[in-house]
């Protein structure tokens, strides 16, 4: 694909970790500029080093202030670090609400930490569409060490898990959140469980509500997910999250399981970018009048959405295989 020489100049300048670059070339991606593909496209090849953690759970968990302790202590490891927080979209900018320097204001300065708020843009996973492209870039950039927080709503935490190696879900000690956040499904995806804020009454009853959730999970995975008391705001208890996290990245060497998650995080986005393409491809052919036309016919209740599905595909050129593969040309929904 084509794209402007001065993207060559903003690739090596990524590769070699400046940050300016770095952040202009996120945004491209985020942005999905003219130049994004060819950045993606030579940033792939040099990823897939980074160790990609998420860290998830509930509003108000304390995940920032956990993400920043967890950043100094790999820094204090000789790691690179590199954070993604997905923040809440703006209705008015389409941006992040939130400044990523101004909840992760200590790590300023370090400039072996790197800190880029995304936004969902509406969607609801919560989780940007373009955060694993972003964390391709860092990883390309050099950095060992990705930390990938999410919102903690709504489906961001199946999304969160799809994008990282290892994921930490977060809670804390009241019930009616750790209550709710079995209800999300957190309990399948979660590599290791921290209940933060424990110098809070009840984090020793939370903790023993999640390992008696833990027990019904199935059976045979020889990684048992610890649960873990942290207080992040004093630093108690980040080392042995870091402590697990970084075992449970063995573990899954160990096993090939590294390379199995990888595999099927890059099987999931493959879907992503053909099912996007797919679908702009044939808007692209169907006229507006048309589309109107047919969401008429729905409105009315005329057609059913399988009929209209069909109505389209038969007048506009219908994809091979699938329910409506033997949609005859000129033909109509009923």
């Amino acid at each position: 694909m084509r794209h402007d020489p001065s993207a060559d100049d903003l690739i090596c300048r990524i590769l070699a970790g400046e940050r300016v670059p770095l952040a202009r070339a996120i945004s491209q991606v985020e942005n999905e500029a003219p130049d994004a593909v060819a950045i993606l496209d030579a940033c792939f090849e040099r990823s897939g080093r980074a160790f990609r953690v998420g860290i998830t759970g509930p509003p108000g968990a304390g995940k920032s202030t956990l993400v920043t302790r967890l950043a100094q202590a790999w820094r204090r490891r000789g790691e690179t670090v590199a954070i993604v927080a997905v923040d809440p979209t703006s209705p008015f900018s389409g941006g992040a609400l939130l400044g990523d320097r101004v909840r992760m204001g200590e790590l300023s300065g370090d400039e072996g930490v790197f800190i880029r708020s995304m936004a969902t843009r509406g969607s609801m996973g919560g989780l940007a569409v373009h955060t694993a492209q972003a964390c391709d870039v860092l990883d390309a950039a050099g950095f060992s060490r990705i930390l990938i927080e999410t919102v903690g709503v709504g489906q961001s935490e199946l999304e969160v898990a799809q994008t990282a190696d290892s994921t930490a879900v977060v809670l804390v000690p009241e019930s009616g959140d750790t209550v709710q956040a079995m209800k999300a499904g957190l309990m399948e995806i979660g590599d290791l469980f921290v209940i933060n804020k424990a110098d809070r009454e009840g984090a020793e009853r939370a903790a023993f509500a999640v390992r008696s959730a833990l027990e019904l999970r199935p059976g045979g995975a020889a990684w048992a997910p610890p649960v873990l008391l942290t207080v992040a705001s004093q630093g108690t208890g980040v080392e042995e999250v870091l402590e697990r996290f970084e075992a449970h990245l063995e573990y899954l060497r160990g096993l090939g399981g590294l390379d199995r998650r990888r595999r099927q995080r890059l099987e999931q986005r493959l879907r992503d970018l053909l099912r996007g393409q797919l679908w702009e491809e044939f808007q692209a052919r169907v006229p507006a009048d048309a589309w109107r036309e047919v969401l008429a016919s729905l409105a009315a209740r005329e057609l059913t959405p399988h009929d209209a599905v069909a109505s389209l595909f038969a007048r506009f050129g219908a994809p091979t295989g699938g329910p409506y593969a033997d949609v005859e040309e000129g033909s109509e929904g009923s």
